[in-house]
């Protein structure tokens, strides 16, 4: 990727005539010959007197109908061209189709401002309407420019040639507000997410990113540290860490009460789960003196205090449900492997510093384990956020977080599902509703929207919404995301891979953008299934199986000096 992308000083072009106002307020129509520009998402500009000032009010292409044709005997015969039969007659063939145009009104572009300004004052009819030109337009549809402090360079105009109207996002605004990115498989959301953290890295911007991979889709970033694109004459270097799932781990006194009883499985009495929170209280609510660190093994020793037989006390024997309460937690928190630990946890200052990229590898961990990590996870970057903005935290301890940060959830329906209730969604809206004032950002990524929590979709400011079939999920984006014009939200079962309409603070006015070329490698690409068939009957795997078969095959001392030899077996 180039660090500056030219435009073409094309002058503005004359396209069309106003007819009159559209059905809606803010929209009007005008008439046109030009087929081939006039299209949905277009922008186009009539020039209107604010005062005595006089302004292009801009405007984009929401909707297209043809209003004179040829006649259809003239386009009866597939082997003649309309044109030929029309010149005969004396007709151009090119003038005889009109189309009405609807553009939806943006307004003008205030440069003290910084954004678009409405002023509402229609065209009249008989007005001159232009094409906007692309140095026009990539004066005014991005507040940053390429390579500035802040800018994300995702792509450009997908109505113009590839790299001819940049599409730049502002960081700042998608950090602060919250970013969607909503798309059906295979349209390249994972492949979008890619080209953000590679510009979030570069050293214009040099952000803290953490990512929550349960796929292991990010791994190739790792390339980002040896690339030279993204290092800077002053040494500025960026890192990027992956945490397996093996190096995943979460200080049981980390978790809640409501964590705990959600990792429990079904069948947990009532009765258990009070015995459950009587020992909660005693850990930290000063019977025992609270303490910042227990672990698992403390817990179970306040349940199994509250034993008793029955008798001495007049009651009822409550063994049972307390050998239920522990066989259930045992069952849990104190298997091998276990990603709960008395002690261990990932630092914050291991995960979060301005320059690195932290990937956090879930595939192995189940499902509900991984909606308590980042229950955790998000909560401690909350709390040390808070503190540190608010001045209450030690310089020194893992609750000082000194700048902002930026989470990018994958698969984010699985942690805000919508209609169920996990221990995720409570922390997500706290920060999505809060997350402003202290500096932490939230990007959630899913293929699903119709299955996310809605008010956790709503309260993402900015959107990249590339090609979505399912009905649910193109219903729930129109309801959800209040930037982009539903015209322009029509168009997303006719995009292509690659192709998204981006909306929402992060750029000046919805825009319908063709995606750039990731400088990093795709972790997500789909496997070449007949490929990998066919490779396994190439004569080179078959000699290599044939091989590994005949040293699996040999008694065991020939087996020992094979593998001397360096032979993998």
């Amino acid at each position: 990727m180039s660090s500056t992308t030219a435009t073409h000083a094309t002058p503005d072009t004359l396209t069309g005539t106003v007819k009159g106002p559209g059905e809606r307020p803010h929209e009007y129509l005008f008439i046109t010959a030009d087929n081939r520009r006039a299209r949905i998402g277009e922008f186009v500009y009539y020039t209107a007197h604010d005062g005595d000032d006089p302004r292009r009010i801009l405007g984009n292409i929401t909707g297209r109908r043809l209003v004179r044709n040829l006649p259809d005997a003239f386009l009866a015969d597939p082997e003649t061209p309309p044109s030929i039969v029309s010149s005969l007659i004396g007709l151009d063939g090119d003038s005889c189709e009109l189309y009405e145009i609807t553009v939806e009104t943006i307004g003008y572009f205030s440069e003290r401002l910084g954004n678009f300004v409405n002023p509402r004052i229609p065209p009249q009819p008989g007005d001159a309407v232009f094409l906007a030109s692309s140095e026009t337009l990539a004066n005014v549809l991005s507040s940053r420019r390429v390579s500035e402090t802040g800018a994300a360079h995702v792509g450009s105009l997908l109505t113009r040639d590839a790299g001819e109207v940049p599409v730049v996002m502002s960081i700042k605004e998608v950090v602060s507000t919250h970013l969607a990115i909503l798309a059906s498989t295979g349209s390249g959301k994972s492949y979008t997410a890619g080209v953000i953290v590679e510009e979030l890295m570069m050293p214009h911007n040099r952000a803290s990113v953490l990512i929550v991979d349960p796929h292991g889709e990010y791994d190739t970033l790792r390339s980002i540290e040896d690339d030279a694109r993204f290092r800077a004459p002053d040494g500025y270097q960026p890192e990027v860490k992956i945490f397996t799932h093996d190096r995943v781990k979460v200080r049981f006194s980390s978790l809640t009460e409501a964590d705990v009883k959600y990792l429990l499985p079904e069948g947990t009495s009532d009765k258990m789960l009070h015995f459950l929170s009587q020992a909660f209280r005693q850990l930290t609510a000063g019977q025992r003196g609270a303490r910042e660190l227990w672990g698992y093994h403390d817990l179970r020793d306040a349940v199994k205090e509250q034993k008793y037989e029955g008798g001495e006390r007049n009651e009822a024997s409550n063994a049972s449900s307390i050998e239920g309460l522990l066989w259930r937690l045992d069952s849990r928190f104190d298997k091998p492997g276990s990603i709960f630990s008395d002690s261990e946890h990932i630092p914050l200052s291991e995960m979060f510093r301005p320059g690195r990229c932290t990937v956090l590898q879930l595939s192995d961990i189940e499902q509900n384990e991984q909606q308590v990590v980042v229950a955790t996870l998000l909560r401690r970057v909350n709390k040390a956020r808070v503190a540190t903005v608010r001045g209450e935290a030690d310089p020194h301890s893992d609750n000082h977080l000194a700048y902002p940060v930026f989470t990018l959830l994958e698969e984010a329906h699985r942690f805000a599902p919508a209609g169920q209730t996990v221990v995720s969604t409570n922390i997500l809206k706290q920060i999505l509703s809060e997350g402003r004032k202290f500096g932490v950002g939230i990007g959630l990524i899913t293929q699903r929207p119709g299955k996310l929590d809605q008010d956790v979709l709503s309260q993402c400011m900015t959107q990249v919404i590339m090609r979505i079939v399912n009905p649910i999920d193109q219903d729930t984006v129109a309801k959800s995301v209040e930037g982009a014009g539903r015209q322009m939200l029509a168009e997303l079962p006719a995009l292509t891979k690659g192709q998204a309409v981006i909306s929402g603070v992060g750029v000046n006015t919805p825009v319908m953008c063709r995606i750039r070329e990731r400088i990093t490698r795709h972790g997500g690409e789909t496997f070449d299934a007949p490929g990998e068939w066919a490779r396994w009957h190439d004569e080179g795997e078959r000699r290599r199986r044939a091989e590994d078969n005949a040293v699996l095959a040999a008694p065991e001392p020939t087996k020992k000096i094979e593998k001397l030899r360096g032979i993998q077996i």
